[in-house]
């Protein structure tokens, strides 16, 4: 082989080499250029407020407006009840408990954590919620909620998922006759 021959294949392979790095470098996606801006104290501040805006909808007992604060596939998981998925069950569940005598519902956020990414939140709290036993006296349930929260594009929040449960203690198997009128 002559060295001219040599060096044009050397040549060759180092342009097409050259060429290979060109083209694989140029093809890479380039990635978004980090934020620096945390937002997570003001939508924290922004769930508080979409909280206490909820609680005094479910207060006014305005089934459509409580329902809105709900994603189209939020879930919720009440206390001895199956999972409710969607916002037709979900609002079957308001109407029902906004439809009972005596009615009234009050909860307040404790704790609100946005996650740095900022599109996904959780909140935990205390809630009273009254109505009228079947011998139509106020009886009132004091409890605890955690929901999460997923941020809208419109920079909105909506609860995906709610569950809530009762401080009261559970009845004694006693108690729970006693209450559905049986005895032994």
């Amino acid at each position: 082989m002559l060295r001219s021959d040599i060096v044009s294949r050397t040549l060759i392979s180092v342009a097409l080499f050259l060429l290979i790095v060109s083209l694989s470098t140029a093809c890479q996606t380039q990635s978004a250029p980090a934020t620096s801006t945390d937002t997570r104290a003001a939508d924290e501040a922004s769930l508080k407020a979409t909280e206490n805006e909820w609680s005094k909808a479910a207060g006014t007992k305005d089934v459509e407006k409580t329902v809105a604060f709900y994603g189209d596939d939020a879930v919720v998981l009440p206390p001895n009840s199956p999972v409710l998925t969607g916002k037709v069950s979900i609002r079957a569940m308001w109407k029902t408990m906004q439809e009972a005598p005596g009615f009234s519902i009050h909860w307040q956020a404790t704790k609100v954590e946005v996650a740095r990414s900022g599109d996904i939140a959780y909140t935990s709290g205390s809630y009273e919620w009254t109505q009228n036993d079947s011998n139509g006296k106020p009886m009132t349930e004091k409890g605890k909620y955690l929901e999460a929260w997923k941020k809208q594009t419109d920079s909105s929040w909506k609860c995906v998922a709610d569950m809530f449960s009762s401080d009261l203690p559970v009845p004694t198997a006693a108690e729970s006759k006693a209450a559905s009128g049986r005895s032994k």
